[in-house]
């Protein structure tokens, strides 16, 4: 069984607890955290077998890629091979918040974590446990659903429990998730940016502030 972490919303109540949490993540683990959508899968995003366990517990097929948390915007020149100035416009707009980035992958980013796209899906939670969380494992973590693939993502530890099971090393429980709308993704490696996935923020939205960064 995996290790049971309770967290309070507020994280200044929690600090130890958090920061066990990051350490087991610095440490090679796979924990599930709580977003302002559902649970997810905290891996530490340039350790390749953390990242490996991560696509074994959920059984994703290889081929596609992981996105992954920022605590901020200043961590992403080194993540990235250019950040458009209207992307940038977006990260203002809409960072903190439900808006996945997709930008060219920097070289030294493990092969498994961007697959085979040569990209990453970037975006800064505004959950306060998981900005927590991310502040104190001190760089980027993995930020995929925590679930097995293909099947409806997960509001409690429970639900969590029973998909991915003993496999999982530790849940951050902070009871239930909003479970909201999904984060919207767009990739801006092209002009103007492709809407991948539509979800909490308007396709719209994402368009007009990126033509108003032009």
């Amino acid at each position: 069984m995996p290790l049971i972490l309770k967290v309070d919303q507020d994280p200044s109540r929690s600090e130890e607890v958090i920061r066990q949490a990051a350490q087991l993540i610095v440490n090679g683990a796979v924990v599930a955290f709580p977003t302002e959508t559902f649970y997810g899968l905290a891996a530490l995003a340039t350790d390749d077998k953390a990242i490996e366990k991560v696509f074994l517990l959920k059984k994703r097929p290889g081929h596609k890629s992981l996105n992954i948390l920022i605590a901020e915007m200043s961590e992403l020149s080194g993540l990235v091979e250019t950040i458009p100035k209207e992307a940038h416009q977006l990260a203002l707009r809409f960072w903190p918040g439900p808006l996945t980035l997709v930008f060219a992958a920097a070289k030294h980013l493990p092969t498994k974590l961007i697959a085979a796209t040569g990209k990453i899906g970037v975006r800064i939670s505004p959950h306060p446990v998981a900005q927590a969380l991310v502040r104190a494992v001190g760089a980027p973590i993995t930020a995929t659903s925590a679930n097995l693939s293909g099947s409806p993502s997960c509001r409690s530890s429970s639900e969590v429990l029973t998909q991915l099971g003993s496999d999982l090393e530790a849940i951050l429980e902070a009871g239930l998730t909003p479970g909201t709308k999904v984060s919207t993704i767009a990739d801006v490696t092209t002009r103007p940016p492709k809407i991948l996935r539509i979800g909490a923020i308007a396709a719209q939205d994402v368009l007009t502030c990126w033509e108003m960064g032009t």
